[in-house]
């Protein structure tokens, strides 16, 4: 039996074979359409049984938010609506994010603070936000101050959190290279927890928008809760929810683009990965 001659030159790995053929775990938009679709496809069914009378098909809700786009009501609406919302989320967003860093960065301020928005977040704010009515009125400062009223409290506890469970490693790292406590905040507190700061945005985001449309709701019938009150009171279904609808689609666009975002701009690292 002949031994094995050896070849000259560098050892190359030899790879199995890829397999071929189609998958469609390769094509997750695929599996969020067809998820959509089954969705879509039950409402359908369902709104046609009927379960209720006060139950539109999809088919009836999507034509109803055709009309209300085309006709411009919705846009009137939102118009209404989004003001409040971008005031009161700016306002709590300064205000959160500055209380949320004081507090994680001071004992003294966290015993001082935390308590009172702890006790905001868990409060029943739908019972509390026809009280401001009869201080504000029913104007947009009652409406801002609704928004802020749910936002805030969240926006807060999050940038506590991300400040106080900063990783220790970095700011160990930090001090044993000398640098001051302003660097240490500056440049390794605040950077570190600035993903859990922006994800608390996003959720204060999402709960002002229930702030907003509570305060349409409860204090005074005007933009996309003035829609759904109209429409509920002369029984047009079908373009009250279509309403109902817009308003999980903004919101839902609003947070994918803070999302984008982030990971454009604040974590490129996390995107490229």
């Amino acid at each position: 039996m002949m031994a094995p001659t050896q070849v000259d030159g560098p050892v190359r790995a030899v790879h199995p074979p890829v397999e071929g053929g189609f998958s469609l775990r390769q094509y997750p938009a695929f599996w969020r359409m067809a998820s959509l679709a089954l969705f879509f496809l039950a409402w359908e069914i369902a709104g046609r049984v009927p379960i209720s009378y006060a139950f539109p098909t999809f088919s009836a809700t999507f034509a109803a938010f055709l009309s209300m786009l085309f006709d411009g009501s919705l846009f009137a609406a939102y118009g209404e609506t989004l003001q409040p919302l971008i005031i009161g989320i700016a306002i709590s967003g300064v205000i959160g994010i500055v209380l949320g860093i004081v507090m994680g960065l001071s004992r003294s301020a966290e015993w001082l603070v935390a308590p009172l928005f702890i006790v905001l977040q868990a409060a029943p704010m739908a019972a509390l936000i026809p009280l401001i009515t009869f201080v504000y009125g029913i104007g947009l400062v009652a409406k801002t101050l609704a928004v802020i009223m749910l936002a805030l409290p969240v926006i807060v506890l999050n940038g506590y959190k991300a400040v106080r469970n900063a990783n220790p490693s970095l700011v160990a790292m930090c001090r044993s290279f000398q640098g001051t406590k302003l660097q240490q905040i500056a440049k390794i507190i605040i950077p570190d927890a600035s993903p859990v700061i922006f994800a608390g945005l996003r959720l204060g985001l999402a709960a002002g928008f229930i702030g907003v449309i509570l305060a349409e709701l409860l204090i005074t019938p005007t933009g996309i809760g003035d829609l759904i009150t109209y429409h509920r009171s002369v029984a047009n279904y079908a373009e009250m929810y279509a309403a109902v609808v817009s308003i999980i689609l903004v919101s839902t666009l609003t947070l994918a683009a803070l999302e984008a975002f982030e990971m454009r701009v604040l974590r490129p690292e996390k995107r490229r990965g």
